[in-house]
């Protein structure tokens, strides 16, 4: 499968985890790097390549979920994987 990645904006979700998680400083500083992202479809975008998760040598090595609130798109879930890196958004609400 061909990815297209596309620019991205984080700074609407980067003022949401300032409000609900100020703790996570690295969170919110590695969110500021996701300005390309793959739409894998309307409720999940990835922000890094996901092909062959947790397996060695892989991006993609998930660690834990953390759920945000916003007005406009509803409970928000953040992948974060190994050294806190955003692998990914899902707009609950778009399921």
């Amino acid at each position: 499968m061909k990815i297209k990645w596309e620019p991205y904006n984080p700074e609407w979700i980067i003022e949401i985890a300032k409000e609900q998680i100020p703790e996570e400083n690295e969170i919110i500083d590695n969110l500021k790097q996701c300005i390309k992202c793959f739409k894998e479809s309307k409720a999940y975008y990835y922000f890094v390549y996901s092909e062959n998760p947790n397996e060695p040598n892989s991006d993609w090595q998930f660690d834990e979920n953390i759920i945000l609130y916003s007005k406009e798109n509803g409970e928000i879930v953040l992948d974060i994987l190994k050294g806190k890196k955003i692998g990914g958004i899902e707009f609950l609400s778009r399921l």
